[in-house]
């Protein structure tokens, strides 16, 4: 199989990329440190490629503090835009096709229908503009691209809304969650798996694609799954949006239609809650 380099392999979706590929025999793949593959040293992206000579980069490095960006907003489009040009650059320079990962924030989200990848994109807040930003500068730079938008990413690695919930619970007694946000989880062990099926594939369909679990649901259904399958006691109340004001503003509806990845490639999507099950499953070893 064609070689794999991964940047941002410490991370979430790092992680499970790594647990994925080892579960897939899949071999022919680098996870450098940090320090080795910064995304926003040019000279040393390119350098690293050259040495690797990697068929396919996956991008996993982000800046995903929602809230912090909007203080952070150098920092936010260094990483998520600047960083994602240097790779896509650095991918032309050495024959790579890159996958890069965006998200479900790039969507306004006022309007209660199934987001396609050709529908306008209208970011909300500075993550979200940040990220539009890094993948046109993917599309413009590199055709030989592939841009995955995901949501609400969960695994039994690294910080996540469902560890948290998990850690609360254990803490608390009641809770009170936001319901009026809706969109879907998504378990990052399914993204990864889908990332490599995309490679696998061999197909030069290159463009965006959207990829979250099967299903819908609001944060506060998601809370009740998470304490209802890891049998937490714990009273959970549904509160709206405007009773827990954040820094950055959130979509209210970012379901994401998933046709045409699950057309292209023959994915078959899991259903939100059998993930759920999944991956406290992991978490409880």
């Amino acid at each position: 199989m064609s070689k794999i380099l991964v940047i941002g392999a410490g991370g979430q979706l790092g992680q499970c990329l790594k647990v994925v590929a080892e579960r897939r025999e899949i071999t022919e793949i680098v996870f450098p440190a940090e320090q080795d593959a910064n995304i926003l040293d040019e000279a040393g992206l390119n350098d690293l490629l050259a040495r690797e000579q990697p068929a396919f980069v996956i991008n996993c490095a982000a800046y995903t503090a929602v809230d912090k960006a909007e203080d952070e907003v150098d920092l936010a489009k260094a990483i998520n835009e600047t960083g994602a040009a240097y790779l896509a650059s650095a991918c032309l320079v050495n024959g790579a096709t890159l996958v890069h990962v965006s998200t479900d924030f790039v969507f306004e989200g006022n309007d209660v229908k199934l987001l396609k990848e050709e529908d306008e994109a209208k970011p909300i807040n500075v993550y979200g503009v940040t990220k539009l930003d890094g993948e046109k500068a993917v599309a413009t730079t590199l055709p030989a691209h592939f841009i995955i938008r995901t949501s609400w990413l969960y695994s039994e690695y690294a910080n996540n809304f469902v560890k948290t919930m998990l850690k609360l619970g254990a803490e608390r007694d009641e809770l009170n969650i936001i319901a009026d946000q809706v969109g879907t989880p998504t378990y990052a062990i399914d993204l990864a798996n889908a990332i490599f099926d995309i490679i696998t594939s061999s197909s030069t369909a290159y463009g965006v694609y959207h990829y979250s679990n099967e299903g819908v649901t609001s944060w506060f259904d998601f809370a009740k799954a998470i304490f209802d399958i890891s049998e937490t006691v714990v009273k959970v109340n549904p509160i709206p949006g405007s009773a827990y004001p954040t820094k950055a503003t959130r979509p209210a509806f970012s379901v994401m239609d998933k046709s045409k990845i699950k057309n292209t490639f023959n994915i078959e999507i899991p259903y939100w809650r059998d993930s759920l099950v999944e991956c406290i499953k992991q978490i409880n070893k």
